[in-house]
């Protein structure tokens, strides 16, 4: 099972059920639905994520959505689905804008002893974008990005930054009551409540598939009708017809399936994400549709480049893990993960591939890819392999 959860999971050494203290309680006082991306605090020690390739200032705010028209299966009292998002976007300057904290306190707590980094680890990590900076006039490609299993919006923040600074717009979900920990910004903090291991994998998978992808679907809604833009002026403009999304894990999974239902998403993208809870991988896509993975090969993948009728490619990255695609090497080192794993699971998560590497490859590929598709900028590095990326080997490919 290790595998399967390993393609599922953000951070696969975890598992235990955690309790985040004081979180039961608000202890602030209701905040408006619009919230700032947390500043970054003062401390000993900071770890700099790899800032973007280009000169080009970022900026970053989160924002409550709520969708009126759908009741969140998961919450333990009835009421609409409820969702963190941050975006991050190309921006005219950062002149008096505080830099931003990777993630909350008390989120970074959750995820800390989640992955078994030190205390302190995640809030030590620091992004490159700015709190609420102007943003760039005009609509702006989007690109939705979603999370692992239990993992959160954060966790890939440095591709984020990187892809704003390319001219995207960037929206990375918390996908509620499965992403680790949630704080809203009335100062609720809402816990995963996923079975570590479901008595039925099927069955759980397609239901945790399904509001994902109904999320991605309300958020590209929100953000392409104007309806969030007209009632928080001041944020970037996304463009209706030029629309994204990807996902790590089990965010490919849920990728894969929301290009699946729904045709505003003209391409998408899976990072080592077996394409659980879905029909994809017996249907294959229409669309274009590009696997970047650790792991050579996984049935859920076979199946689909049968199957595909769209563009498609399978990328493998050689000496890679499974996390990393995310920012999490960054903070193993640092965080001292590998004290607390067995070497063969730090192998599996992390592969040999330094991080700053590993990084640099998944920032290549996804934007070109995404240029590509959404902008009409085609590249060579997507038609064959190339001597200046030799862990790219070519798997599978189509179109």
């Amino acid at each position: 099972m290790i595998r399967r959860r390993s393609l599922l999971t953000f951070a696969g050494v975890g598992g235990a059920a955690l309790t985040l203290p004081g979180a039961a309680a608000a202890h602030a006082a209701p905040s408006p639905a619009l919230s700032p991306a947390p500043t970054a605090a003062a401390g000993p020690g900071p770890i700099d994520l790899p800032g973007p390739t280009v000169r080009r200032p970022v900026g970053t705010v989160s924002l409550r959505l709520v969708d009126q028209d759908r009741q969140d299966p998961f919450a333990p009292v009835p009421g609409p689905r409820e969702l963190m998002v941050q975006l991050w976007y190309p921006a005219t300057g950062t002149a008096g804008r505080a830099r931003a904290a990777y993630t909350t306190a008390r989120v970074a707590a959750v995820l800390e002893r989640s992955a078994f980094l030190d205390p302190g680890t995640f809030g030590r990590l620091r992004p490159t974008a700015r709190v609420a900076a102007p943003p760039v006039p005009g609509a702006l490609p989007l690109l939705l990005l979603g999370h692992g299993r239990k993992g959160g919006r954060s966790n890939c923040t440095a591709l984020a930054e990187e892809l704003a600074a390319h001219g995207y717009l960037v929206a990375a979900l918390d996908h509620t009551y499965d992403a680790a920990a949630v704080e809203f910004p009335d100062g609720r903090v809402v816990l995963s409540v996923l079975e570590e291991e479901p008595a039925d994998w099927d069955a759980a998978e397609r239901k945790e598939i399904g509001v994902r992808a109904a999320d991605l679907r309300f958020v590209a809604t929100e953000l392409t009708t104007g309806r969030t833009v007209r009632r928080h002026p001041g944020l970037p403009c996304a463009d209706p017809v030029r629309i994204g999304v990807l996902g790590h894990s089990m965010g490919g999974a849920a990728a894969a399936e929301a290009v699946r239902q729904d045709r505003r998403f003209a391409a998408g993208l899976d990072l080592d994400g077996g394409l659980f809870g879905s029909p994809v991988p017996d249907e294959g896509l229409d669309r274009p549709f590009l696997l970047l993975t650790a792991l050579d090969d996984h049935d859920t993948w076979r199946r689909w480049r049968e199957h595909q009728r769209g563009w498609g490619r399978h990328l493998r990255q050689r000496d890679s893990g499974h996390l990393s695609f995310t920012d999490l090497p960054h903070a193993a080192g640092p965080g001292h993960l590998a004290d607390h794993a067995p070497p063969e699971v730090y192998a599996q998560l992390f592969g040999t591939i330094a991080p700053e590497r590993a990084t640099e490859l998944a920032r290549t590929y996804v934007r070109v890819y995404f240029d590509r598709f959404l902008r009409g900028r085609p590249s060579p590095l997507l038609n064959a392999p190339s001597p200046r990326h030799p862990e790219i080997s070519f798997v599978w490919s189509r179109g």
